[in-house]
Parts: C-alpha cells; sequence; structure tokens
C-alpha cells in the first residue's frame, strides 16, 4: 500500500483531492506578485513544471504500489485467501481466527446489500468492473452471485496473473478476466457496467476526482457504484485541515503502505454530487472492522506468518511495521472506514 509519498503534509486539507492543481495554481499566483512584467511565461513555465514533477510522482506511486503487492499478495493469499479486504464484525464482537474468512465475505455481502444491488425487485446486475481487483476475490464471487460476466483491474501484473489462474481453476474463466490497468485510466467504454465496484482501492488514487469521474464513466446509465475504502475524518466547520499529530500519523502509514493524500468520507461525497448522481449515501463501519487489524498482527506474529514476511521483502516488512499505527487511526478517530455508494442517472 506506499512509498514515501513526496506530498507534503498540509496536502491533506480540503484541497487534497485535487492538489496538483492547488499547486500549480499556487505557484503561479506567486510568480504574478513578484514578477508582473513576465508573469505569462513564467505562469507557464511553472505550471509545466509542476505537471511534469506530478507525473514523475504519479509514475513513482505506481510502481511502488505494483511492487508492492507483487511481493505480498501470495502471503496474503496463503495466510488470509482470496479476498483481500477488511472483514465486516458486528461490533463489540469477539471473534476467532477462523471467523475472519466469513467476515471477508460478509464485507462484500454488506457492501452491496448498502448499494441496494438486486434488492427485492431490483435488476441484477450483468456486467461489473472490479477496480482494484487484488486477486480477484470480489469478481469471482460477484460472477458467481449474479451470473455477471466481471473484468478486474489492478496495478499488479503477480496479482493479475494469479486471478487469471484461479478462474481457471475454478471454472470461471467464461465470466472474469482480469488485466493490468489504471484505474485513473481505464481501458473500458463509456457505460459498461451495471455495477461499479472499488473495494479498498480508493486510497491508493493520488487524484481522488479522476478516480471518481472513472468511475462515473465507465458505469452504465441507472447502474450502480460502490466505493469501500479508508478515509480519514470529517472536517468540522471552522476547520481547515487535520490537527499536526494527525497528519504526522497518517504520512507515517503512507509511507508504509504506498498511498497518497488522504481524504475524507465528505469529499467523496461531494465529488459524487459534481457529477449529478442519485441516491447518494455514506456510512461508516469503522467499528464493523475494529478486530480486523488486530488479527493481521496476530497471524504475522505466527511462526508461518513471521517466516512467510521475511520471505516476501522489504516492502512488505515495512508495511506489516505500520500496522499498529492503523489500529491507533481508529482507535483515535483520525482513520474512517467508509462505504459510499450512488446511481448513475438513467
Amino acid at each position: 500500500m506506499s512509498f514515501a509519498s513526496a506530498t507534503p503534509t498540509s496536502s491533506y486539507g480540503p484541497h487534497s483531492l485535487d492538489f496538483n492543481r492547488f499547486n500549480a495554481a499556487r505557484i503561479v499566483a506567486s510568480s504574478r506578485i513578484h514578477l508582473r512584467r513576465r508573469s505569462f511565461s513564467f505562469s507557464a513555465a511553472a505550471m509545466t513544471t509542476t505537471r511534469a514533477a506530478a507525473e514523475v510522482d504519479a509514475d513513482r506511486l505506481q510502481k511502488g504500489i505494483a511492487e508492492f503487492y507483487d511481493e505480498s499478495s501470495g502471503l496474503w493469499e496463503n495466510i488470509w485467501g482470496e479476498h483481500m479486504h477488511h472483514g465486516f464484525y458486528d461490533p463489540d464482537s469477539s471473534v476467532s481466527l477462523s471467523d475472519h474468512r466469513a467476515a471477508q465475505i460478509r464485507m462484500i455481502e454488506e457492501a452491496l446489500r448498502f448499494g441496494g444491488v438486486a434488492a427485492e425487485g431490483g435488476r441484477r446486475p450483468a456486467g461489473a468492473v472490479d477496480v482494484g481487483c487484488g486477486i480477484g476475490g470480489s469478481s469471482r464471487y460477484l460472477a458467481r452471485k449474479y451470473g455477471a460476466k466481471c473484468r478486474g483491474i489492478t496495478l499488479s501484473p503477480v496479482q493479475a496473473i494469479r486471478a487469471e489462474a484461479i478462474a481457471a481453476a475454478e471454472g470461471l474463466r467464461d465470466k472474469v478476466s482480469f488485466e493490468v490497468a489504471d484505474a485513473l485510466n481505464q481501458p473500458f467504454s463509456d457505460g459498461e457496467f451495471d455495477l461499479v465496484w472499488s473495494m479498498e482501492s480508493g486510497e491508493h488514487m493520488p487524484d481522488k476526482s479522476k478516480f471518481i469521474t472513472e468511475l462515473v464513466r465507465v458505469a452504465a446509465p441507472g447502474g450502480t457504484i460502490i466505493i469501500v475504502t479508508w478515509c480519514h475524518r470529517d472536517l468540522g466547520p471552522s476547520e481547515q485541515a487535520l490537527q499536526p499529530w494527525e497528519l504526522n500519523l497518517l504520512q507515517k502509514i503512507c509511507d508504509g503502505f504506498y498511498l497518497p493524500a488522504w481524504c475524507s468520507a465528505a469529499d467523496y461525497v461531494k465529488l459524487l454530487e459534481s457529477h449529478g448522481l442519485q441516491d447518494i449515501k455514506t456510512a461508516d463501519w469503522s467499528q464493523n472492522v475494529a478486530p480486523f487489524w488486530p488479527a493481521v498482527i496476530r497471524s504475522a506474529l505466527t511462526w508461518k506468518g513471521f517466516t512467510s514476511l521475511l520471505r516476501s521483502g522489504w516492502k512488505t516488512v515495512k508495511g506489516a511495521l505500520v500496522m499498529p499505527l492503523m489500529i491507533e487511526g481508529f482507535k483515535k478517530g483520525v482513520i474512517k472506514f467508509a462505504v459510499i455508494t450512488c446511481r448513475k442517472p438513467e
């Protein structure tokens, strides 16, 4: 999940959705104050430089994410199975390690229920896209549940190859397919999918505005979009940014998990509203995922988990070292586990 992001901590404020454009504007404004006579040429140069730097950072981020999951996916599958996401639990429940895979399935079901997918009298999705598909667990589940044709995309070649292999072994090659592709520039036609599914991939997107634009673009008229993602808390009415200690905590997590700047669930809602989407709903499921990270840490501390972790490589070890910070973030209310759903107008 993040290389040491070059994005400054101030990007976690309300402008974090489109930091690159904001930063370019700031540079341009400054140049006009100090160099009025040459403002046009200097501003153009500043914007070009900023855009080039942003592209380099985006490339580095994508490379880091791909390598992180190339290294860690086998370890995760070996211990936790095919679903590379949180489980959904009853608040304050006492669970054993054997309960966690069932909780991951429940997470999928709860997200579908929240999004009203195939509710009573509703239309079953015929086609779905799994944005940030991991090794294809959600895609195969949706294909079995609805008979839908599912296409999954990931930045990790290792994940895509493994997802295809599992699909072939389970006789699902006619229903699911996987490829390496960028979620911010998806290789699909406009309006192609009845269900657009993003299970814990939004936190990796450096440009949340472009991410939402792509989800909306590939959704069919009347289609449902479901986003389940890590967020930071919503800002209060008088706040312009998170507190310094909160920013510091999130930056440490970014450095271990290959994450760009975080945003809030409220930020996602504003972006969806800007596209004229309907039936926008959001919920905070932080309490429902509380047992997850302690369980991941416990699994890493077993002999099997520890030896597998060491064999996986430094990026995986680096991610493991910040897992306690995820627990701290949830406990202190800085990190929120959000579900956001909406429908594209007919």
